[in-house]
């Protein structure tokens, strides 16, 4: 079957680095009528806004990639935020879709929703089967309801009304459009602004926090935003094939890991620092492993192609742009 590359595609969330992501890959597609609102636009938590939003606009599929984020210390801080902000964007964006028709729609979710002591690499099936990390369990809770949301409509509707709404879990992800803030930003951009300082003060050391000894998965972003196109275009009878009704989440990831030693290594060398690299094991490590089970996805045919020393130069180079540092 052709792709129509002049159907109408909102993406929420395209000022985010999934969205734009997301935004730059349809473009590089070929899709010409692409639908963005920023917040001032659109706010996606009052009802009544979004509710006119699809009864004029009438996309005919939807990405659902807006969220409230953040990182440990912001979760704790503002909880209600986080679990109240997360519901209303998905209950009223899946809700309207439905009502206004959309077809087709992917909803973007976290690898936060899994157990805290999930088996690892982390599959699908262990959605559901324990407690969760407990900094972030209000926005993980939301992200589940994200995912239960399209399941239910899908069950309720699916046949009666053709509808098809899919979701996505991604590792943590990296890359263009991060937020490079020296305190709330994410283990890859922190570390790339503390070796960039490091080697413009040509510090003689830089030192990480924990023993370097957890691992964890990272994946560039414009390969995510490449699995979500790739999902959201499968043909329904082969998605379902590898999904269940009631569990219908696909993982994404790089299919690898890395201990945090290892990743400090390779950012100083994007970053061409080549003073010492320390540890302090006073500070918490966190989770031994966090790793993706993302067999499903490779068995539909989808591969991630950025590899970790590519993708944290292009990541180097994107903080300079972004922080004029260049």
């Amino acid at each position: 079957m052709a792709t129509d590359l002049n159907q109408k595609i909102y993406v929420a969330g395209h000022r985010g680095m999934v969205g734009s992501a997301i935004v730059r890959n349809l473009g590089a597609k070929g899709y010409t009528n692409l639908v963005t609102k920023t917040h001032a636009e659109l706010d996606l938590t009052n009802q009544a806004a979004v509710q006119d939003f699809f009864a004029n606009e009438k996309p005919d599929q939807v990405y659902l990639a807006a969220a409230k984020v953040g990182g440990i210390h912001a979760n704790n801080t503002f909880p209600a935020e986080f679990i109240y902000q997360n519901l209303m964007m998905e209950a009223n964006v899946i809700h309207q879709a439905f009502v206004g028709g959309v077809k087709k729609l992917l909803f973007l979710g976290s690898s936060c929703i899994y157990p805290k002591l999930a088996p690892q690499p982390m599959a699908e099936d262990a959605l559901l089967t324990g407690s969760l990390e407990p900094t972030n369990e209000p926005y993980a809770v939301a992200k589940i309801a994200g995912i239960k949301l399209c399941e239910s409509y899908n069950r309720q509707y699916g046949q009666s009304h053709g509808i098809d709404y899919r979701s996505v879990m991604p590792t943590n992800l990296y890359g263009a459009g991060d937020n490079y803030h020296p305190e709330n930003s994410h283990v890859i951009p922190a570390l790339i602004r503390r070796f960039h300082e490091a080697k413009v003060s040509n510090a003689p050391e830089v030192v990480i926090w924990g023993t370097g000894t957890p691992r964890r998965e990272f994946l560039y972003v414009d390969d995510m935003a490449t699995a979500s196109i790739f999902v959201m275009d499968i043909e329904k009878s082969i998605y379902d094939q590898h999904t269940q009704p009631m569990q219908s989440h696909i993982n994404v990831g790089s299919g690898s890991d890395i201990t945090i030693a290892q990743l400090a290594g390779e950012v100083a060398a994007a970053v061409g620092y080549s003073g010492k690299i320390g540890f302090d094991p006073s500070k918490p490590d966190g989770a031994p492993r966090k790793w993706m089970d993302s067999g499903r996805l490779n068995k539909l045919g989808w591969h991630s192609q950025v590899a970790l020393n590519s993708g944290l130069r292009l990541a180097y180079s994107d903080m300079l742009k972004q922080l004029d540092l260049g």
